[in-house]
């Protein structure tokens, strides 16, 4: 008789187990062994008893990552906090999610809606002997609930089960050749998937280090990875930074790139201007990979491949992708744009109290609506083109993706920064409107030569009807463009 499928389940981190000096994590001069996140964690965890949830206050801080190892040790659901969310905010999402307490590093001021909470101050020097922690919930168990970025609404809660972590991370390294001998460097912000699962979950299932900037900054990137560091993970914004850096003539950076094994951007599109202008200043490619709050990691390139900018790869082991046009049927051709649905392990079991919002997000057969656009060339990989709700343009008869008009836009020598929408139009359906952001604000390119320039790179259709100019374009924390924003 076979064992149940729970106890094949692996623990989310064997080497904790272990109780080894190798080093976790390292958060500026702060470090933890193994053995010291196993002593802080499973005395946290202890405490945590038969907590429904708990809120963690999301800080760049070796505090966070204890609080969160702790809750997944515990069975305790973790809901991560962004410290710069607004108060009501944190008010829908504390009435939301009802969390037993909020975990803290001591000293920390937490704002009004949270502080009815219990709560508990995270110890970082805890010395002693580590209890044995409760047996490893179900796969399917709730391990975090993170809340999306609401832009259509109040966010909502994704509950991701603790076999979407363990299945993503997981894929990941069988896709990035990840192991104990990596050695992570990031400055993302942790109450989002990206820097919490990714960037440190990730390091720690594979008994490996995660070197946490603080604050991202072009030295501390070069200092890190000339220090040992392997990998770096990075949003576009990052990664134009260091573009800008290495073409003015950075050597100590471009050198510290040269020599990491892999360099990943991921939560947005990363201009093809600026993986062009990396690869000749350090000979390295920058990995793009596609997911979201709702399915964790779906796509990459894989490491030994070579990048393709524009593309975010080929599905992940154990992910099941596929396009569908606007009648739910599977696109005929895939050099169509349709919406990319996808399925297995990595996906969320629903948003938090919203029976409706979940029904409506899959299928009847159990794909998950990503709302993100796609065609795939013909050996697979996909290239998104935008979101459904802002960035497929329908003008003139034409299925128009954003994303390829703005990688346009960006290769013109006069402009810096890009962003494309569509607005009614009663001849065309919808405009294409071009947001620019120009290289120089006192000569910025004019309406006509961006029109010309795009019409002559993809097709007179796509070119921008309109071109309005802007000092910076607005962008969440995660470094995407909010295009809602544009035009208010």
């Amino acid at each position: 008789m076979s064992p149940p499928a729970d106890a094949l389940f692996p623990a989310l981190f064997p080497a904790l187990a272990k109780g080894s000096a190798r080093p976790a994590l390292r958060f500026g001069e702060r470090s933890l062994s193994y053995a010291g996140l196993a002593a802080a964690a499973g005395s946290l965890a202890a405490g945590l008893g038969t907590a429904r949830r708990v809120a963690v206050w999301a800080t760049p801080t070796p505090e966070t990552a204890v609080a969160v190892v702790a809750a997944l040790l515990a069975g305790v659901p973790a809901v991560p906090l962004n410290p710069r969310a607004g108060e009501r905010e944190l008010a829908h999402i504390v009435a939301d999610s009802a969390p037993s307490a909020v975990l803290a590093a001591a000293g920390d001021s937490l704002p009004a809606p949270l502080r009815a909470l219990p709560r508990t101050d995270v110890e970082v020097a805890v010395t002693g002997p580590v209890a044995a922690p409760p047996p490893e919930p179900a796969p399917g168990a709730p391990a975090l609930i993170v809340y999306t970025s609401g832009t259509t609404g109040p966010p909502k809660g994704a509950v991701l089960p603790r076999r979407a972590v363990s299945s993503t991370l997981d894929a990941l390294a069988d896709a990035w050749r990840w192991t104990a001998d990596d050695v992570l460097v990031h400055a993302l912000p942790l109450f989002h998937v990206h820097g919490l699962v990714l960037g440190i979950l990730g390091p720690l299932r594979r008994g490996g280090q995660v070197r946490h900037l603080g604050r991202f900054s072009t030295g501390g990137v070069a200092r890190e990875l000339a220090r040992g560091g392997t990998m770096l993970f990075g949003v576009p914004t990052m990664y134009h930074r260091i573009a800008e850096s290495v073409t003015a003539g950075d050597r100590e950076l471009a050198q510290a790139l040269a020599g990491a094994r892999l360099l990943v951007s991921g939560s947005a599109a990363l201009p093809v201007r600026d993986h062009e202008r990396i690869a000749a200043a350090t000979g390295q490619r920058v990995v793009e990979r596609y997911g979201m709050t709702e399915t964790l990691m779906n796509t990459s390139v894989r490491a030994g491949a070579v990048p393709r900018p524009g593309t975010v790869g080929v599905p992940l082991r154990g992910v099941g992708l596929r396009l569908v046009d606007e009648a739910g049927e599977a696109v005929a051709d895939p050099a169509e744009i349709g919406e990319i649905q996808v399925r297995g392990p990595n996906l969320f079991t629903g948003y938090l109290n919203r029976p409706d919002a979940t029904a409506e997000a899959f299928t009847g057969d159990g794909w998950f609506r990503t709302g993100d656009m796609a065609v795939r060339d013909p050996d697979g990989w996909v290239r998104i083109v935008g979101r459904k709700a802002t960035d497929l343009i329908k003008s003139g008869g034409y299925k128009i993706g954003a994303g390829e008009i703005e990688n346009a836009l960006m290769e013109h020598p006069g402009v810096r920064d890009a962003a494309v929408t569509g607005e009614p139009d009663e001849d065309l359906g919808e405009r294409i409107v071009a947001w620019i952001v120009p290289a120089d604000p006192a000569d910025p390119p004019g309406e006509r030569e961006l029109a010309d320039h795009v019409a002559a790179q993809l097709a007179p259709h796509k070119r921008p009807r309109a071109v309005r100019l802007l000092s910076e374009l607005p962008r969440n924390d995660m470094g995407k463009v909010t295009k809602r924003a544009l035009g208010t």
